[in-house]
């Protein structure tokens, strides 16, 4: 189905919107993939925050340019998936975790603070631990010696209490 001149535009607004806010942009072949694979792979995005459609590669191209995902440009070729995200990692996470489980999804190339990344350096960011992990981790290490100092305290407070009884 062909896009009347009105609904391009539309879509080039709503993905440009979408690349002013974002940080990482990944793109994935899905050629032969099932339609209820797609739709796990659309349910997963949604849970990650990351707006995954198929488009037109020409009208990304246009959204993409005077972008940082600029660069891009030259590895939007065949039917494409692209996941868009504001947290670095997401993106390549979703698309990287999904490229693992069916063999249909390639990912191709993204892009990451204005470079270019191909396949491999996709997998490495997917493998950065998302922001909430890592905050989940700092507090982790911050209530440690608190917990620690705590435990401490009443033993000692116990202590004090068999030694007075």
């Amino acid at each position: 189905m062909s896009l009347n001149l009105e609904d391009k535009k539309a879509v080039v607004t709503e993905v440009s919107a979408k690349l002013a806010d974002a940080q990482t942009i990944v793109i994935a072949e899905y050629r032969g993939i099932e339609v209820s694979s797609m739709t796990q792979l659309r349910a997963k995005a949604r849970e990650n925050g990351v707006y995954l459609r198929v488009l037109k590669n020409t009208l990304v191209r246009r959204a993409v340019q005077g972008t940082a995902f600029e660069g891009l440009a030259d590895q939007m070729v065949g039917p494409l998936v692209y996941g868009i995200s504001v947290d670095p990692v997401a993106a390549a996470k979703v698309l990287h975790q999904f490229a693992k489980a069916d063999d249909k999804i390639i990912v191709k190339a993204g892009s990451y603070e204005g470079k270019v990344l191909n396949a491999a350096q996709v997998a490495e960011l997917a493998s950065i631990p998302s922001r909430e992990e890592l905050l989940s981790k700092l507090l982790y290490v911050m209530q440690a010696p608190v917990s620690g100092f705590a435990r401490a305290l009443a033993a000692l407070a116990e202590k004090k209490q068999a030694e007075a009884a």
